[in-house]
């Protein structure tokens, strides 16, 4: 867990209003969502314990923002029931509403306030009027303190995502929910952005979040795999890492996408993705490490390195999405 001296006082425990310790703060059973003929969400079925961090990961068009907006109140289920922080979403959301902090991918600040007057604005929404020692705490606790003067359209977008954060906890709220709140900004800030979420999970709060990147949710306490509305799994990294059984061969060579098409072509080949300027392989027991080589080799790749992984929640994730989508019971992929 990381540190944060903004932790270190116990004043800063308000971000907990209720003790819901050791029990279910969100409870999602056969949630069905569909637009029109289009089902967006399956009979999807999880639950968030009370301080965790829950992280949902798919690609574009799984359904994860879809989920959120019917997590915080914004859209409704077509079947199956919710229940956030113990209200059943379907009787309204007007008592949940002031425990929850929801930071939208779309949210907006005002560009023509300061960093002071946009948490200023946000407070006095929720209808916090005394904000102002709150609001020095987050400055100081996401480091925005230097720039609490400056106008929001000239901060960095690291630093819009921060005080979009500051803004949405003015209200302490119990439960934070995220939807993909790191897309598009640099990795050093994306960094600075986990060291405050690790900070927070300190207090008991309480996090739900969507995310398209694999190594953020090895960060999470348990990952849920989303893909085309269908939920894939929910596990723990590790649990979700020990489902697959197979070694991978990583491959970095100096034609990597030219590597991936000859291997994909290649009779019997095992499944192969690209990952960036490398190439990961799954391998059964019958797969020859020095023969997969000499074929690159032999057509004109120069492999700069190679070496056998453990299974990451990436490859774990791609091979859930084959299998169901071959119609394969999930507990094939031991």
């Amino acid at each position: 867990m990381f540190h944060s001296d903004f932790l270190d006082s116990p004043s800063n425990c308000s971000l907990i209003k209720v003790d819901r310790l050791n029990k279910a703060v969100i409870e999602v059973s056969k949630l069905t969502r569909k637009f029109g003929s289009l089902a967006a969400l399956k009979d999807v079925t999880f639950n968030v314990l009370h301080g965790e961090m829950f992280c949902i990961v798919g690609p574009d068009g799984a359904g994860k923002t879809t989920l959120m907006r019917i997590l915080c109140g914004i859209d409704r289920p077509t079947e199956g029931s919710v229940s956030v922080l113990g209200f059943d979403t379907k009787g309204g959301m007007r008592g949940i509403k002031p425990l929850i902090g929801y930071l939208s991918q779309k949210f907006s600040l005002y560009r023509d306030l300061t960093v002071d007057e946009n948490i200023e604005f946000f407070a006095e929404i929720h209808g916090v009027r005394t904000y102002r020692d709150e609001r020095d705490r987050l400055l100081e606790f996401t480091r925005l303190t230097p720039y609490r003067r400056r106008l929001a359209e000239k901060l960095s977008g690291g630093m819009k995502q921060k005080l979009a954060l500051a803004c949405t906890l003015i209200h302490t709220p119990e439960l934070l929910l995220l939807d993909e709140p790191s897309t598009g900004v640099d990795p050093v800030s994306r960094r600075d952005f986990w060291l405050i979420l690790s900070g927070l999970l300190t207090t008991g709060l309480t996090i739900v979040m969507t995310t398209p990147y694999m190594d953020e949710a090895e960060r999470a306490s348990r990952v849920a795999m989303l893909d085309r509305g269908t939920l894939l799994s929910v596990e723990t990294p590790a649990r979700i890492r020990a489902m697959m059984k197979n070694r991978i061969l990583e491959i970095v060579c100096n034609r990597t996408r030219d590597a991936y098409m000859l291997l994909k072509e290649k009779e019997g080949s095992p499944d192969i993705e690209l990952f960036g300027d490398r190439l990961n392989m799954v391998l059964g027991e019958d797969d020859d490490i020095p023969d997969i080589l000499e074929y690159l080799t032999g057509r004109g790749m120069t492999v700069t390195s190679w070496r056998i992984t453990a299974p990451g929640l990436e490859n774990v994730f791609i091979t859930l999405m084959k299998r169901e989508k071959g119609g394969m019971l999930h507990h094939d992929i031991q």
